[in-house]
């Protein structure tokens, strides 16, 4: 006779051997339950990932903000800038009430660049801002000379966090 819970491993599935209260062997297919129990798992996941959850990045509204030359911005900041110029950088810095974005493109080998400002936004949890690249212009004169293109922005500060984007 079988010990409660010996099992035998069959070509196709795992069958479960064992008594009852009664005495009588039970045989139970093992690997058809755990499929079973399997599959449940999974669609509880699923049915899971389909909850929606409500967008916060919905534009509140545009932000006026200033264009700084790069003297204009405050000392630390220019700090912090030159020592992360050289690679890519997004930086912010807040400062009585302003706040100060700053992003750069690390180095371009020639003249002619610059960064716009596509895009700066409010929403319900942050800012956005949206920055481009601009290469020279078609027939612009360059020269050899590594350049670090870079922006500052100066807006009031609203007190969220900022999203570069």
């Amino acid at each position: 006779m079988f010990s409660s819970g010996a099992g035998i491993i069959g070509a196709e599935s795992t069958y479960l051997y064992r008594e009852n209260a009664a005495g009588k062997l039970q045989v139970k297919q093992f690997g058809r339950i755990c499929t079973g129990f399997c599959a449940l798992c999974v669609f509880a996941c699923l049915l899971a990932g389909c909850v929606t959850r409500p967008q916060k990045t919905q534009k509140i509204r545009d932000l006026e903000f200033t264009v700084l030359d790069k003297d204009a911005a405050p000392e630390e900041l220019k700090l912090l800038i030159e020592e992360n110029k050289a690679a890519s950088f997004r930086l912010t810095y807040a400062d009585q009430g302003a706040l100060y974005i700053a992003e750069g493109y690390g180095a371009q080998l020639t003249t002619g660049y610059s960064v716009e400002v596509s895009g700066l936004y409010e929403t319900e949890d942050a800012v956005y801002i949206h920055t481009n690249l601009l290469g020279p212009e078609k027939g612009e004169e360059t020269k050899e000379i590594t350049t670090f293109p870079y922006v500052v922005v100066q807006l009031e500060d609203v007190g969220k966090n900022v999203i570069f984007d």
